[in-house]
């Protein structure tokens, strides 16, 4: 009975224990401290949401800043270190805080900005205290002591030097996002920046642009009168950059800035001496963007066209028409370096 009863009054004294805590934690002892802040703040928010603009984002604004004071203040009162530097904790937090109400918006919340910015304004919350002497209203301006000056400017320095590996963090991914073509070549042998998703499996934009051409070419050059055909030759130029245009409406081009950066151009000669009426079709897709070489590198698909004849289709069978035949292989591997002069 005796055992029974000491493990009642344990029972009992843990149970008192943790709501004093707890009434010490959520019942602020005065007026002026981080539970008011923190408790105005969701009043504000509460009161917000049954306000409408400009009140609304007025009375929003109030919540955000009764939050971060609150919060910087409470993370402030027993600070823990950051392990092997002197920012607290707290900093971290607030500076997170102020990053999202400065830089955030309202459909993503947090944004590219507020990651980068992060590191640096947790620097500047742990930094500035530093410059002033006293608490509360009765705070003066100092300067900081020689001793303290360097470990103020490592930890703002490296701080910095982290949110600009984070923005290039960004950077890098929005380049490999809207140009693909840059990821497959500039960036295979890259020492600083590391493929961690498997390769996509499509062909690289050049080749799927040189791929989407053929038909088009096709059907303008193929069976058309032999005449005509040697007009659209002289005029390859035009008529491919007239192709290309529709080649670019493709969705999968839509979808990446790097359409512009593929320069389609013909290279015409007469691979046979003998037949002057055959003609090599050279479709070249040059890369004009970034590249790992200063050469760069381009595509190429080649097409066979030449005249044949075919009957007329009228009474008379020997009767009949020379008109053109075209027959293209299949794009090449990239060549390094610019492709030869058109003649």
């Amino acid at each position: 009975m005796a055992t029974l009863f000491k493990d009642l009054l344990v029972i009992f004294k843990f149970v008192t224990d943790s709501l004093l805590g707890l009434r010490k934690l959520v019942v602020p002892a005065k007026a002026y401290s981080w539970q008011t802040f923190i408790y105005l703040s969701l009043y504000s928010w509460v009161i917000s949401y049954f306000a409408t603009t400009p009140i609304k984002e007025i009375i929003a604004l109030f919540g955000w800043l009764f939050l971060i004071a609150g919060t910087a203040w409470y993370t402030t009162e027993d600070p823990v270190r950051v392990p092997g530097t002197f920012m607290p904790v707290g900093a971290l937090i607030t500076g997170f805080l102020v990053s999202v109400f400065a830089f955030g918006n309202e459909l993503n919340g947090i944004t590219p900005q507020t990651i980068v910015l992060w590191p640096t304004i947790s620097a500047l919350v742990t930094v500035i205290p530093n410059f002033f002497v006293g608490t509360g209203v009765g705070a003066k301006p100092q300067i900081p002591k020689p001793e303290d000056r360097q470990k103020l400017i490592i930890l703002l320095g490296s701080s910095m030097l982290i949110s600009c590996w984070l923005q290039f963090y960004f950077v890098m991914d929005n380049w490999l996002m809207e140009y693909p073509s840059v990821q497959s070549d500039s960036f295979k042998r890259s020492t600083f920046v590391v493929r961690t998703e498997i390769p996509p499996t499509n062909p690289p934009n050049g080749i799927f642009i040189l791929n989407k051409l053929q038909p088009l070419i096709e059907n303008e050059i193929d069976a058309r009168p032999w005449s005509q055909v040697e007009k659209w030759l002289q005029n390859a130029n035009t008529n491919l950059n007239r192709l290309k245009q529709q080649v670019l409406r493709e969705k999968r081009l839509q979808n990446h800035e790097e359409k512009v950066l593929w320069d389609i151009q013909p290279r015409i000669s007469n691979p046979n001496p003998n037949k002057k009426d055959e003609y090599l079709l050279d479709i070249v897709g040059i890369w004009i963007g970034p590249s790992s070489n200063s050469r760069g590198y381009y595509f190429k698909k080649s097409c066979q066209v030449g005249p044949i004849a075919r009957s007329a289709n009228t009474k008379k069978p020997e009767e009949s028409v020379i008109v053109a035949e075209i027959e293209c292989g299949r794009v090449s591997k990239p060549i390094v370096g610019t492709p030869p002069a058109q003649r």
